[in-house]
């Protein structure tokens, strides 16, 4: 029988240290981790996992998708989601078609879309990943990349939203602060890169990657409109049909992506989402 692996982020602030005294508070991010678990953990998953604000560091995260890619075969499934700021780091490389890098804003720095990819790389060959992400500028997270960016202000006054990204201020300060980290991991990422993925991705994220996710009261709103399209349990679709079914109830201006890294999977395609 395949075997099920989760990790589940959600980060309802970050460090102010790290992010140039910015503490990014957000209410509902904890909240999704905990319902996405409860998903894996109704489907029997083996292992489920969290890392919820302080937990969820850097060399957290990176060692529970090392353990998943060491611990997975062939036809076994990683069910990875996160819930947070996104973050937009200029581009130092010329590797990204619209200039910048996409990244989760973790507890004590970021997770570049870069570093996600390359986690790929230690998946063994026809091993599952689903990724939803719901976070600002998500919309390529997994480096499939196309779209430019529309800044705004993370607070709409006048709808009362919060959104899950960093203010351009913070972000081009906590970028400055940390550009040569920033450059000597994109200097091993890219060399990691050059080897084929031989696994399945598929990205689910909260919006394109020119967009914003908005926060909520009890969860994001992508969230929270995947968990009224799942019905706690009772969607018996595919992945293409799950997504349409979420576009269709979100605002025009937050449209979920649906991204396919690595290995083509028929199979896989047609699952019922998150099945083991």
């Amino acid at each position: 029988m395949p075997k099920g692996f989760s990790l589940h982020i959600g980060l309802n602030s970050v460090d102010p240290q790290h992010y140039s005294g910015w503490s990014g508070d957000l209410v509902a991010c904890e909240a999704d981790a905990e319902d996405m678990e409860l998903i894996a953990k109704s489907l029997h998953y083996d292992s489920t996992s969290k890392l919820l604000t302080n937990n969820a560091t850097i060399d957290n995260v990176i060692n529970e998708i090392k353990k998943a890619a060491s611990s997975l075969e062939s036809g076994d499934i990683f069910f990875l989601t996160y819930s947070g700021h996104g973050g937009r780091i200029p581009d130092q490389q010329n590797d990204e078609a619209d200039g910048f890098d996409e990244t989760w804003c973790l507890y004590d720095g970021q997770l570049l879309d870069d570093e996600l990819h390359s986690f790929w790389h230690l998946f063994k060959e026809d091993v599952r990943v689903i990724v939803l992400s719901d976070s600002c500028h998500s919309g390529t997270i997994t480096r499939a990349r196309y779209y430019g960016l529309n800044d705004l202000s993370n607070i709409d006054l006048v709808n009362n939203i919060t959104y899950r990204f960093m203010p351009l201020g913070i972000r081009y300060r906590t970028f400055e602060k940390n550009r040569n980290s920033f450059n000597e991991k994109k200097n091993k990422i890219n060399e990691r890169n050059l080897n084929e993925v031989k696994c399945a991705v598929k990205l689910l994220s909260g919006c394109q990657d020119n967009q914003l996710s908005a926060d909520g009261a009890f969860n994001g709103l992508f969230t929270s409109t995947l968990l009224s399209v799942w019905k706690s349990g009772a969607f018996e679709g595919n992945y293409q049909q799950f997504h349409k079914k979420i576009v269709e109830l979100m605002p025009p201006d937050q449209t979920p992506n649906l991204l396919d890294v690595g290995k083509k999977n028929p199979a896989f395609d047609e699952q019922r989402p998150f099945k083991v």
